[in-house]
């Protein structure tokens, strides 16, 4: 592989990420479901997994940005087993509705396990001329970077919309905000 391979990996996997952001986004507004601390906490993960595969794109590829997408994948896996782990217990119901049988918090683990699995590889694999100091970023490598920034700051919105400069409560049902105009 080459650094232009490597290169659009590195922008697929962000594409990849903004994508299961902007769902969370556009399943809390459609199906009127906010999303609980542990779920602000795994988009979080995302973001930092976000910005690791952006860090790649607008610099060229180096070990260290893959270690920041690990440390990222990594929080968010912990946050999302978490979550799993109060919910696996018979009885117990979910939070939220499922999509394709799995609820969002067990998708964000396999989508964190998924990442954490493909930098591993990526990094066996590493190559020194992957970051030989002629790097350009390609306009596609910009429109997703762009993207992304959008999908964190819609995420940031709706969040202050959601808890304000409160801690978010744990079984949200209205949006701060909002309530607070009537």
């Amino acid at each position: 592989m080459n650094q232009k391979h490597i290169t659009l990996l590195n922008t697929l996997g962000l594409l990849g990420i903004t994508f299961v952001l902007l769902m969370g986004s556009v399943l809390q507004v459609a199906w009127n479901e906010l999303p609980c601390p542990l779920c602000l906490l795994q988009r979080i993960g995302f973001v930092m997994v976000m910005f690791g595969f952006l860090l790649n794109i607008v610099y060229g590829t180096e070990q260290r940005h893959y270690g920041v997408i690990l440390v990222g994948a990594l929080f968010g896996a912990a946050t999302a087993l978490r979550q799993v782990s109060l919910h696996v217990i018979p009885g117990t119901p979910g939070f939220g509705s499922p999509i394709l049988g799995m609820h969002y918090y067990t998708w964000a683990f396999v989508i964190f396990a998924m990442t954490i699995a493909g930098v591993a590889l990526l990094l066996v694999l590493w190559n020194k001329d992957w970051s030989d100091g002629h790097y350009q970023m390609s306009m596609f490598g910009r429109v997703v970077c762009i993207l992304a920034i959008v999908a964190v700051a819609i995420n940031v919105l709706s969040t202050f919309i959601e808890c304000g400069p409160y801690q978010c409560p744990d079984n949200p049902v209205s949006y701060w905000l909002l309530d607070s105009f009537k």
